[in-house]
């Protein structure tokens, strides 16, 4: 189905009917000069009189078939790549768009974005070996004994040909190509050097990674500090504009300037709620333990097509806003300078009855309490690091908990760990 009469159907009647995160690698024209490839991301591309101005170049993996798609539809010169941020899926296939200007005698690409961009790039380069950890484990990866399991042959996680942005700016700045005018603002999010574009005349936002069809991605438990109440204030921002056609990185595109306003307004209206419920037990000197089982998202926002919690969850965002309020300091005292998992385990080991009861209990509270269960089976690994036993019972532990989370972050996690023992067990058999 198009995506426009999709999303459409989706928002209007609340039923979900095929998946809304495509990956088909497929263009669709959304407007006279506008199109859409649907990738991880989606990469843009708007007609002006200097060229093609596409938003975001895709992944190094889906690159190649991005620029393939766009040229399905116009051989036009790509004159600018306009970067909303420096995610991996959103800059990555840059060298594809390169590559297609040489080979067409194209002049270089123009990469537009914001200032901090380059300075993600960097640190992507001096944590290559922790971010490709953290992206394998965040899709179901394992890292072993011996280093990293990088699977699929991932070595680098930012290809060394991904451009470098040649022009990029501080808070906001207007561009002209040609008579299309398009306004750039920067906000944190997601990220620090995000930002958001409208093309006044058209009416058209492109929204990056602020709108992904699910619930914002404020709380990724393995990434740097994300922005959850500037985010909402993009958000609002984003709603003043009154756009008429609202172009996500990811999921899909929404028309209609009414249905545009509904979402952006659900969308910050719960982020805004999540910063003032945990702010407020902050201020009451709650700790991180009482927040996070205390503040909760209304069910039926979580079930709205665009807010569910599938890629990541309101309990992570929760976590985020006390990290950048209150640092990382839980309130427990003995977690501020704790004593070593392994010594902590077997002590806890010895005083049960060894590792195998703290197993044999984890397995069992997995009908009653999956969240206790997997402490125990944790503690009992610690204590016995090299029991098939014990890693039998812990794998078993984690895929059961990984089959009763909804967001993708919990899932990737929860099933690295279940990976983890079962390297053990499986290597003594």
């Amino acid at each position: 189905m198009d995506p426009l009469q999709l999303s459409t159907l989706t928002i209007d009647s609340g039923n979900i009917t095929e998946p809304l995160n495509r990956i088909t690698n497929e263009l669709t024209e959304l407007a006279d000069g506008l199109a859409i490839v649907e990738s991880f991301s989606h990469s843009y591309a708007v007609e002006t009189a200097e060229g093609l101005c596409c938003f975001d170049a895709s992944g190094a993996g889906s690159g190649p078939a991005v620029v393939d798609a766009l040229r399905s539809w116009s051989t036009t010169p790509i004159s600018t790549l306009v970067y909303t941020h420096g995610h991996a899926d959103h800059i990555g296939g840059s060298f594809a768009f390169a590559k297609d200007a040489a080979e067409r005698g194209h002049q270089p690409l123009s990469v537009f974005a914001h200032e901090n961009v380059e300075a993600r790039m960097d640190r992507y380069i001096e944590t290559n070996g922790w971010n490709v950890a953290i992206n394998q484990r965040q899709f179901g990866g394992v890292r072993s004994e011996m280093g990293l399991e990088l699977g699929e042959g991932l070595s680098r996680f930012l290809p060394k040909s991904t451009l470098r942005p040649t022009e990029s700016f501080s808070s906001s700045q207007v561009k002209h190509f040609g008579d299309t005018m398009v306004e750039f603002r920067h906000a944190r999010g997601e990220t620090d050097d995000h930002l958001w574009a409208y093309l006044p005349k058209e009416r058209w936002l492109f929204s990056g990674d602020f709108i992904i069809w699910n619930y914002p991605n404020a709380g990724n438990p393995q990434k740097v500090q994300r922005y959850a109440l500037e985010w909402a204030h993009a958000l609002r921002a984003m709603a003043e504009q009154a756009p008429t056609l609202l172009l996500p990185a990811h999921g899909l595109p929404i028309e209609g300037e009414k249905r545009i306003a509904m979402v952006l307004d659900e969308m910050a209206t719960t982020l805004e709620n999540l910063v003032r419920d945990v702010v407020a037990l902050m201020n009451e000197g709650s700790t991180l333990d009482e927040i996070l089982h205390t503040v909760r998202v209304a069910p039926e926002v979580l079930e709205k097509p665009y807010l569910r919690p599938l890629y990541d969850e309101p309990e992570f965002v929760v976590r985020n806003i006390w990290r950048l309020y209150g640092g990382w300091y839980d309130g427990a005292p003995s977690r501020l300078k704790p004593a070593p998992d392994a010594v902590l385990g077997a002590e806890i080991a010895t005083l049960v009855g060894g590792a195998t009861v703290l197993a044999e209990r984890a397995v069992a509270l997995c009908e009653t309490d999956l969240r206790l269960a997997c402490h125990l089976a944790d503690l009992a690994a610690w204590a016995d690091p090299t029991s098939a036993t014990v890693h039998e019972a812990r794998a078993a532990v984690y895929h059961q908990r990984r089959r009763s989370e909804l967001s993708l972050m919990a899932k990737g996690i929860f099933t690295s760990a279940a990976r983890e023992s079962e390297t053990v067990f499986k290597s003594e058999k």
